[in-house]
């Protein structure tokens, strides 16, 4: 009688052991598997982790057409007209370095001569060589402003700011460095809209992303070369993506995207050799650009000499 109810109760507590660990390692399992799926989903996309270069330039399809239609026509007037015997193809460029910042220092935005003088040295050496081009720094000016500060693409502070600051005519460039909100890098206007509203013509960069800056992998300089690049008459290597016209350059092969980082060897669109990755007109981070083609330096000359030589 006592070895059955030794066997009875020895059944109930090992019963009663194997619920408790089942309960057990049941509720601690829930946490590992959730952690795992939230740091796959992590790191499955590399735009989670860092930064990417954005460029606020205006990309509309069908105001890039217009201004397409609008720059065969002045060119084919200018030619009646005999105004056009051949494009300039280089020249010095003045510069207007306009420094805004919220107070004294680096972290407030008060980029120091020194970055200023680096950023104008590797525009030179990006424009400068075969291609002809060279940026003179003709003046720097230095306003606290906390509302042109905290700067967005196509607010009123933007055109306040510009309108109070801008120097020079269609072929002196205008700089304006300042904290750019919605994570742009940098924006720019096109020679074509020069003529409809001078005072908004010119560069606008991230203070953070001069040679030396803060926005890394963006601090070597190149956002400027980028948006001096569209101030010059050109688009986006990958404008159009595989189709049309893209960014009316014969020899910078389509890409459908932008590239991001450095990505050697991607080939987006069949037929046109790999993507233009080190382009200076794509979004790869400074260290991976280093080149316009001569397409496009013939395209910036066609287009300084129509819209900004000696307007």
């Amino acid at each position: 009688m006592n070895k059955f109810r030794f066997l009875a109760v020895f059944a109930i507590v090992f019963a009663f052991a194997i619920t408790f660990l089942a309960i057990r390692y049941s509720t601690t399992d829930a946490s590992p598997i959730q952690e795992s799926v939230e740091v796959s989903a992590a790191v499955k996309d590399p735009v989670v982790s860092r930064s990417v270069r954005l460029c606020g330039t205006d990309d509309n399809a069908e105001r890039i057409a217009n201004a397409e239609r609008d720059f065969v026509a002045r060119r084919s007037q200018m030619a009646k007209n005999g105004e056009v015997v051949s494009n300039v193809t280089g020249g010095t460029i003045n510069v207007y370095y306009h420094v805004v910042n919220k107070g004294a220092g680096i972290a407030n935005g008060d980029v120091p001569l020194s970055q200023i003088n680096a950023q104008i040295s590797v525009l030179n050496a990006a424009f400068g060589g075969s291609f002809g081009w060279s940026f003179t720094l003709a003046g720097v000016t230095r306003t606290t402003n906390s509302r042109w500060y905290s700067l967005r693409r196509g607010s009123k502070n933007e055109k306040d700011m510009k309108n109070a600051l801008r120097q020079g005519t269609a072929d002196d460039l205008n700089i304006y460095s300042a904290d750019l909100q919605g994570g742009l890098l940098g924006w720019a206007t096109f020679p074509s809209s020069y003529t409809g509203n001078p005072k908004m013509d010119g560069v606008v960069i991230l203070y953070s992303s001069v040679p030396g800056g803060s926005a890394v992998p963006y601090n070597e300089g190149d956002t400027a070369t980028h948006e001096i690049g569209h101030w010059m008459g050109l688009y986006h290597t990958f404008q159009g993506g595989c189709t049309g016209s893209g960014d009316f350059v014969t020899d910078t092969p389509a890409e459908a995207s932008p590239a991001y980082g450095c990505p050697n060897g991607r080939d987006t669109c069949s037929g046109g050799g790999v993507d233009p990755i080190e382009n200076f007109m794509d979004y790869s981070d400074d260290f991976c650009m280093f080149q316009f083609t001569s397409g496009q330096d013939a395209r910036m000359d066609s287009q300084f000499t129509t819209y900004r030589y000696n307007k």
